[in-house]
Protein backbone atom coordinates (compact mmCIF):
# COMPACT_ATOMS: atom_id res chain seq x y z
CA UNK A 1 0.00 0.00 0.00
CA UNK A 2 1.63 3.56 -1.10
CA UNK A 3 1.33 6.46 1.29
CA UNK A 4 -0.92 8.92 0.97
CA UNK A 5 0.38 11.78 0.03
CA UNK A 6 0.59 15.05 2.39
CA UNK A 7 -1.89 17.03 3.95
CA UNK A 8 -1.43 19.94 1.77
CA UNK A 9 -1.65 18.05 -1.31
CA UNK A 10 -5.04 18.34 -3.03
CA UNK A 11 -4.77 15.91 -5.71
CA UNK A 12 -7.06 13.13 -5.78
CA UNK A 13 -9.16 14.76 -3.02
CA UNK A 14 -6.26 14.46 0.02
CA UNK A 15 -4.82 11.91 2.02
CA UNK A 16 -8.49 11.12 3.25
CA UNK A 17 -10.00 10.56 0.46
CA UNK A 18 -6.82 8.13 -0.91
CA UNK A 19 -7.17 6.07 2.17
CA UNK A 20 -11.64 5.58 1.69
CA UNK A 21 -10.83 4.21 -1.63
CA UNK A 22 -7.90 2.47 -0.66
CA UNK A 23 -10.30 1.13 1.90
CA UNK A 24 -13.08 0.52 -0.34
CA UNK A 25 -10.84 -1.48 -3.12
CA UNK A 26 -9.38 -3.81 -0.80
CA UNK A 27 -12.77 -4.65 1.38
CA UNK A 28 -14.29 -5.09 -2.05
CA UNK A 29 -11.80 -7.49 -3.36
CA UNK A 30 -11.76 -9.21 0.08
CA UNK A 31 -15.64 -9.96 0.19
CA UNK A 32 -15.69 -11.29 -3.01
CA UNK A 33 -12.74 -13.92 -1.84
CA UNK A 34 -14.91 -14.39 1.53
CA UNK A 35 -17.52 -15.32 -0.96
CA UNK A 36 -15.84 -17.57 -2.99
CA UNK A 37 -14.14 -18.96 -0.03
CA UNK A 38 -16.84 -19.65 1.82
CA UNK A 39 -18.86 -21.26 -0.85
CA UNK A 40 -15.99 -23.46 -1.55
CA UNK A 41 -15.81 -22.44 -5.42
CA UNK A 42 -14.11 -25.38 -7.24
CA UNK A 43 -11.44 -23.49 -8.84
CA UNK A 44 -10.13 -21.67 -5.66
CA UNK A 45 -10.15 -25.30 -3.84
CA UNK A 46 -8.12 -26.78 -6.68
CA UNK A 47 -5.60 -23.86 -6.55
CA UNK A 48 -5.03 -23.64 -3.21
CA UNK A 49 -4.93 -27.68 -2.44
CA UNK A 50 -2.91 -28.14 -5.58
CA UNK A 51 -0.12 -25.18 -3.97
CA UNK A 52 0.10 -26.55 -0.50
CA UNK A 53 0.97 -29.70 -1.65
CA UNK A 54 3.88 -28.91 -3.70
CA UNK A 55 4.78 -26.96 -0.79
CA UNK A 56 4.26 -29.61 1.61
CA UNK A 57 6.51 -32.06 -0.57
CA UNK A 58 9.30 -29.82 -0.97
CA UNK A 59 9.03 -29.38 3.41
CA UNK A 60 9.11 -33.13 3.67
CA UNK A 61 12.34 -33.49 1.57
CA UNK A 62 14.11 -30.23 3.06
CA UNK A 63 13.62 -30.10 6.94
CA UNK A 64 16.53 -27.19 7.47
CA UNK A 65 14.38 -25.40 5.56
CA UNK A 66 11.22 -26.02 7.26
CA UNK A 67 13.14 -25.23 10.79
CA UNK A 68 13.67 -22.09 9.60
CA UNK A 69 10.03 -21.31 8.31
CA UNK A 70 9.06 -22.40 11.63
CA UNK A 71 11.23 -19.89 13.89
CA UNK A 72 10.48 -17.32 11.09
CA UNK A 73 6.60 -18.18 11.41
CA UNK A 74 6.18 -18.64 15.26
CA UNK A 75 8.76 -16.56 16.60
CA UNK A 76 10.12 -13.43 14.01
CA UNK A 77 6.54 -12.55 12.19
CA UNK A 78 4.22 -14.39 15.05
CA UNK A 79 0.91 -11.96 16.01
CA UNK A 80 2.22 -11.47 19.57
CA UNK A 81 5.33 -9.97 18.12
CA UNK A 82 3.62 -8.00 16.11
CA UNK A 83 0.86 -6.56 18.28
CA UNK A 84 4.02 -6.07 21.14
CA UNK A 85 5.84 -4.14 18.61
CA UNK A 86 2.39 -1.96 17.82
CA UNK A 87 2.45 -1.87 21.87
CA UNK A 88 5.88 0.10 22.03
CA UNK A 89 5.28 2.09 19.17
CA UNK A 90 1.58 2.95 21.01
CA UNK A 91 3.00 3.90 23.93
CA UNK A 92 6.03 5.60 22.44
CA UNK A 93 3.82 8.40 20.66
CA UNK A 94 1.45 8.82 23.73
CA UNK A 95 5.09 9.88 25.64
CA UNK A 96 5.40 11.83 22.64
CA UNK A 97 1.88 13.27 23.33
CA UNK A 98 1.21 12.31 19.61
CA UNK A 99 -2.50 11.81 20.18
CA UNK A 100 -3.79 10.93 16.71
CA UNK A 101 -1.39 8.47 15.71
CA UNK A 102 -1.43 6.42 18.86
CA UNK A 103 -5.61 6.72 18.59
CA UNK A 104 -5.14 5.44 14.92
CA UNK A 105 -2.43 2.14 16.47
CA UNK A 106 -4.89 1.47 18.83
CA UNK A 107 -8.23 1.26 16.99
CA UNK A 108 -6.55 -0.36 14.18
CA UNK A 109 -5.02 -3.09 16.31
CA UNK A 110 -8.08 -3.49 18.23
CA UNK A 111 -10.28 -3.65 15.48
CA UNK A 112 -7.92 -5.73 13.44
CA UNK A 113 -7.99 -8.53 15.45
CA UNK A 114 -12.08 -8.55 16.55
CA UNK A 115 -12.41 -8.51 12.65
CA UNK A 116 -10.14 -11.84 12.19
CA UNK A 117 -11.49 -13.54 14.71
CA UNK A 118 -15.49 -12.51 13.84
CA UNK A 119 -14.86 -13.24 10.11
CA UNK A 120 -12.95 -16.94 10.97
CA UNK A 121 -16.11 -18.04 13.18
CA UNK A 122 -18.05 -17.07 10.59
CA UNK A 123 -16.93 -18.90 7.43
CA UNK A 124 -14.74 -21.88 9.76
CA UNK A 125 -13.05 -23.00 7.18
CA UNK A 126 -10.66 -26.26 8.05
CA UNK A 127 -6.88 -26.42 7.47
CA UNK A 128 -5.19 -28.29 5.06
CA UNK A 129 -5.24 -31.69 7.08
CA UNK A 130 -1.96 -33.91 6.70
CA UNK A 131 -0.90 -37.22 7.72
CA UNK A 132 2.66 -36.19 7.94
CA UNK A 133 2.51 -32.39 9.12
CA UNK A 134 4.93 -30.16 9.12
CA UNK A 135 3.60 -27.67 12.17
CA UNK A 136 -0.36 -27.47 13.57
CA UNK A 137 -2.50 -24.49 13.90
CA UNK A 138 -5.63 -24.66 15.23
CA UNK A 139 -9.17 -22.75 15.11
CA UNK A 140 -10.29 -22.22 11.56
CA UNK A 141 -8.46 -21.00 8.57
CA UNK A 142 -10.21 -17.93 6.79
CA UNK A 143 -8.40 -15.17 6.91
CA UNK A 144 -4.65 -15.81 8.36
CA UNK A 145 -4.35 -14.19 11.23
CA UNK A 146 -0.39 -14.15 11.18
CA UNK A 147 -0.90 -12.76 7.23
CA UNK A 148 -3.64 -9.79 8.26
CA UNK A 149 -1.49 -8.98 11.59
CA UNK A 150 1.45 -8.61 9.66
CA UNK A 151 -0.54 -6.25 7.36
CA UNK A 152 -1.57 -4.22 9.90
CA UNK A 153 1.36 -4.29 11.97
CA UNK A 154 4.66 -3.30 9.22
CA UNK A 155 1.85 -1.23 7.28
CA UNK A 156 1.24 1.14 10.14
CA UNK A 157 5.03 0.77 11.40
CA UNK A 158 6.40 1.74 8.13
CA UNK A 159 3.80 4.53 7.32
CA UNK A 160 4.38 6.17 11.00
CA UNK A 161 7.85 6.39 9.89
CA UNK A 162 7.04 7.73 6.75
CA UNK A 163 5.14 10.00 8.19
CA UNK A 164 7.29 11.30 11.23
CA UNK A 165 10.82 10.93 9.30
CA UNK A 166 9.72 12.91 5.97
CA UNK A 167 13.74 14.47 5.91
CA UNK A 168 14.91 10.62 6.11
CA UNK A 169 17.38 9.79 2.88
CA UNK A 170 16.40 7.48 0.17
CA UNK A 171 18.42 4.73 1.48
CA UNK A 172 16.58 4.83 4.90
CA UNK A 173 13.19 4.90 2.77
CA UNK A 174 14.14 2.33 0.90
CA UNK A 175 15.40 0.13 3.77
CA UNK A 176 11.95 0.70 5.77
CA UNK A 177 9.72 -0.46 2.38
CA UNK A 178 11.90 -3.47 1.99
CA UNK A 179 11.76 -5.09 5.53
CA UNK A 180 7.59 -4.08 5.63
CA UNK A 181 7.57 -5.70 2.25
CA UNK A 182 9.56 -8.60 3.39
CA UNK A 183 8.05 -9.40 6.75
CA UNK A 184 3.99 -8.87 5.12
CA UNK A 185 5.39 -11.49 1.93
CA UNK A 186 7.33 -13.84 4.17
CA UNK A 187 5.11 -14.32 6.54
CA UNK A 188 2.14 -15.67 4.10
CA UNK A 189 4.91 -18.00 2.74
CA UNK A 190 6.22 -19.72 6.02
CA UNK A 191 1.96 -20.32 6.55
CA UNK A 192 1.36 -22.03 2.91
CA UNK A 193 5.07 -23.71 3.14
CA UNK A 194 4.47 -25.11 7.16
CA UNK A 195 0.92 -26.59 5.70
CA UNK A 196 -1.14 -24.45 7.98
CA UNK A 197 -2.97 -22.18 5.98
CA UNK A 198 -4.43 -22.21 2.15
CA UNK A 199 -3.19 -19.30 0.17
CA UNK A 200 -6.42 -17.71 -0.22
CA UNK A 201 -6.64 -17.49 3.37
CA UNK A 202 -2.98 -15.70 3.42
CA UNK A 203 -4.49 -13.27 0.50
CA UNK A 204 -7.70 -12.94 2.67
CA UNK A 205 -5.68 -11.98 5.41
CA UNK A 206 -3.65 -9.28 3.29
CA UNK A 207 -6.61 -7.90 1.86
CA UNK A 208 -8.52 -7.58 5.44
CA UNK A 209 -5.62 -5.87 6.84
CA UNK A 210 -5.25 -3.41 4.18
CA UNK A 211 -8.79 -2.76 4.38
CA UNK A 212 -8.64 -1.89 8.57
CA UNK A 213 -5.33 -0.08 8.15
CA UNK A 214 -6.51 2.32 5.53
CA UNK A 215 -10.25 2.55 6.88
CA UNK A 216 -9.08 3.46 10.54
CA UNK A 217 -6.49 5.90 9.05
CA UNK A 218 -9.38 8.05 7.30
CA UNK A 219 -10.79 7.76 10.64
CA UNK A 220 -8.08 8.97 12.81
CA UNK A 221 -6.33 10.99 9.88
CA UNK A 222 -2.85 9.90 11.78
CA UNK A 223 -1.14 12.63 9.51
CA UNK A 224 -2.86 15.55 11.06
CA UNK A 225 -0.41 16.92 14.03
CA UNK A 226 -1.75 20.65 14.64
CA UNK A 227 -3.80 21.22 17.70
CA UNK A 228 -7.19 22.12 17.21
CA UNK A 229 -7.80 25.51 17.07
CA UNK A 230 -9.00 27.44 19.95
CA UNK A 231 -12.21 29.37 19.45
CA UNK A 232 -12.73 32.80 18.68
CA UNK A 233 -13.40 35.03 21.35
CA UNK A 234 -12.14 33.04 24.39
CA UNK A 235 -8.85 32.85 25.78
CA UNK A 236 -6.85 29.91 26.96
CA UNK A 237 -7.07 29.77 31.18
Amino acid sequence: MDAPPAPTATRGGGPRAVCLRYCAATAAVFLLLLALAAGRWGPLTDADRRIVVAFHSFGVLHPGWTRVNRVLSDAVWDPATMRALLAVCLLWLVWRRAGRQALWLGVCGILGWALQHAVKAAVGRPRPHWPDPLATASYAAFPSGHAMTAAIGCGALLWLFLLRCPRAGTPWRAAAWALAAVSVVGVGLTRIYLGVHWPSDVLGGWLLGAAVLTGTAALCEPWRTSAPRTPRGRRDA
